[in-house]
């Protein structure tokens, strides 16, 4: 049987087809269209790892005041529409992302590579600069998705202790945490839309923490106080797991 392949929805940008690899001239005499494509994929690459529009519009503003450009950002929770003038020229691009989460290890590395380009820039050709960018873009997040359904299950579980929360609210909230991040994490490690992380790892929280309880009534004779707290409860791990799908 013949199988189908399903292309990829998002198309990869060729940011090294922005440059002449052949050129020795540093990034800040390059042309208008090399240094925005620099700009926008630094912006794009901060906003993936799920830093704020200030942060994203700063490093921006930074590398555009290295090369001499001036650039308007009007920045998203995932996109970034952005124009760059040279005082002769403009340059416009709309980038989007296919979804969104926080990557400390990568943003710290984003943040040294932006300090440092302040002292390199007369020094560093467009294709060196997209190389380090590669190089960047490879780091992956520290933990798998078993450790961080582990993680949220263990402080969801503890903010339930916090709320008041019963052992049974306990034990429920730490399973249905757990089984929603671990979801949002596999759907996030799959590229897979952000929208569509959020309500898979929401519904897979809500329905095991209600799963758990029923069958916890059934085994054990819950009281009806139980049902009541377990409300407010699933109320609550219904706004942690969707808070950890935009920053997690």
């Amino acid at each position: 049987m013949s199988q189908t392949i399903v292309k990829k929805n998002h198309m990869d940008i060729p940011w090294h087809d922005f440059t002449d690899a052949e050129k020795d001239e540093p990034v800040s005499k390059a042309s208008l269209k090399e240094k925005a494509s620099v700009i926008g994929r630094v912006g794009m690459m901060f906003l993936s790892c799920g830093t704020g529009a200030w942060r994203v519009r700063s490093s921006m503003n930074t590398m555009s005041e290295c090369m001499g450009l001036t650039c308007t950002a009007d920045i998203g929770l995932m996109s970034i529409n952005y124009t760059c003038f040279d005082g002769e020229a403009c340059f416009s691009q709309s980038l989007c992302l296919t979804n969104t989460g926080v990557n400390n290890s990568k943003l710290t590395r984003l943040e040294n590579f932006i300090n440092d380009f302040v002292g390199r820039c007369d020094s560093l050709t467009c294709e060196q600069v997209h190389n380090e960018l590669d190089d960047i873009e490879k780091i992956h997040g520290l933990y798998s998705p078993p450790v961080l359904g582990l993680a949220a299950a263990l402080a969801c579980g503890a903010f339930t202790f916090l709320l008041g929360g019963g052992l049974t609210e306990m034990i429920c909230a730490f399973f249905g945490a757990g089984i929603g991040n671990y979801v949002r994490s596999k759907f996030t490690k799959h590229h897979l839309t952000l929208v569509l992380g959020i309500v898979a790892s929401v519904s897979a929280a809500c329905l095991s923490y209600a799963g758990l309880f029923e069958l916890a009534k059934i085994l054990f004779n819950i009281k009806m106080q139980h049902m009541r707290q377990a409300t407010y409860v699933q109320c609550f791990l219904l706004y942690l797991v969707f808070r950890s799908s935009q920053a997690a």
